[in-house]
């Protein structure tokens, strides 16, 4: 699982959201782009120090991934114009809960 989960953590970070906007969106190529920029919520990791450690889960420690900013999120779902970077947004933090979770199903 050790090689796997840099391989399963990359690959939903870049390609199921690919893969969401190509089966769900008519302009799937701007989604896509779109909830790649979402990824820029990982600025908040340079506030940490260490900026990296390996063990620590990444929902509800750094503030873009706290629950409440997870519930404004989740509320821009309501709002035409920002569904697409919500989406984007709460799928971000489900993959980054599936990353740290894996570890524990061994």
């Amino acid at each position: 699982m050790d090689v796997l989960q840099p391989i399963l953590h990359y690959s939903m970070h870049l390609l199921v959201p690919g893969l969401i906007a190509y089966l769900f969106f008519k302009d799937w190529k701007k989604v896509w782009f779109v909830f790649i920029l979402t990824m820029l919520v990982d600025l908040d990791h340079l506030l940490a120090s260490p900026i990296f450690e390996a063990g620590r889960c990444s929902i509800n420690f750094h503030p873009l991934h706290t629950y409440y900013a997870m519930a404004i999120y989740a509320l821009g779902l309501c709002f035409s114009k920002m569904r697409i970077i919500s989406i984007g947004l709460l799928f971000h933090m489900l993959t980054d809960f599936i990353d740290y979770s894996l570890p524990f199903l061994k």
